[in-house]
């Protein structure tokens, strides 16, 4: 498809505004995906209900999803940053229509079975309402890019079952490109690009390959190496490259576009 894919984190300082305005000068027809990880911990907090994270046995973090989580989540991505961002895009003439995975069966995934942690030594399984992204309605995306929409999409997205559930927006979006068969991803983070120090600023990384993604993973803490794995997953779906730039400038998306960042190849 002729579009580009942007995805927009979640971070307190992600220029949302800024991003918004920068999406009416685009030509291609857009989908864009967004976080809002900020807005869930402060709201969690608010509530008494802070945010849990886990790490599987293997080294991958990932957020506890309970029911009350998963109730969180849905105020804070699909409620307050979904329409935030969409009143936005529609103060810029962009006619933006916000989405979570469930309406109109947008994203349908699996349920996790279990999740094996190990706490003090011991190995378990833990269950939560998280699952993973399987199928896109592209003919939903596709109507809608049609008559002149820019979808924003984020979760929760729908279980085997019907029932909502957590994913990782990475994962939505690795599967966007490969249903969509886009060949432009954009990903508006609050760093420059891939550091090689993630203390140093100045580490940018101009250039990288998909296949050197590998090796970025095993140095990656935190969520940063689920994003990695996500974007890894592109190399072999007809991906021709990811920009990486920073979402807190003033033009996140003219900047990214215009090569400050990095460029996966």
């Amino acid at each position: 498809m002729d579009a580009t894919l942007v995805k927009v984190g979640g971070g307190a300082a992600i220029n949302l505004a800024g991003i918004a305005s920068d999406l009416s000068e685009l030509e291609a027809r857009c989908v864009v995906v967004h976080g809002a990880n900020a807005a869930r911990d402060d709201l969690a907090a608010r509530l008494g209900r802070p945010t849990r994270t886990i790490t599987s046995a293997s080294g991958v973090e990932s957020v506890f999803t309970d029911d009350a989580a998963l109730d969180i989540l849905t105020m804070a991505y699909a409620g307050l940053v979904n329409k935030r961002f969409v009143s936005l895009c529609q103060q810029h003439g962009v006619n933006a229509i916000g989405l979570c995975g469930v309406d109109g069966a947008l994203v349908r995934g699996r349920r996790n079975r279990g999740i094996r942690v190990v706490e003090n030594g011991r190995k378990r399984l833990v269950r939560d309402a998280s699952g993973k992204p399987e199928i896109i309605n592209t003919e939903l995306l596709e109507l809608l890019l049609g008559a002149g929409y820019t979808p924003v999409v984020t979760v929760p997205i729908l279980d085997e079952d019907g029932r909502a559930v957590n994913t990782e927006n990475d994962s939505v979006v690795a599967l966007l490109q490969k249903s969509l068969s886009v060949k432009r991803v954009v990903q508006l983070i609050e760093a420059r690009g891939l550091l090689r120090d993630a203390s140093d600023p100045q580490s940018l990384v101009h250039e990288v390959s998909f296949t050197a993604l590998e090796a970025w993973q095993e140095v990656a803490g935190g969520r940063f190496r689920r994003k990695l794995m996500a974007l890894s997953d592109m190399a072999s779906t007809g991906c021709g490259s990811v920009l990486i730039g920073d979402g807190r400038s003033e033009h996140p998306l003219r900047e990214t576009l215009s090569g400050k960042g990095t460029v996966i190849r």
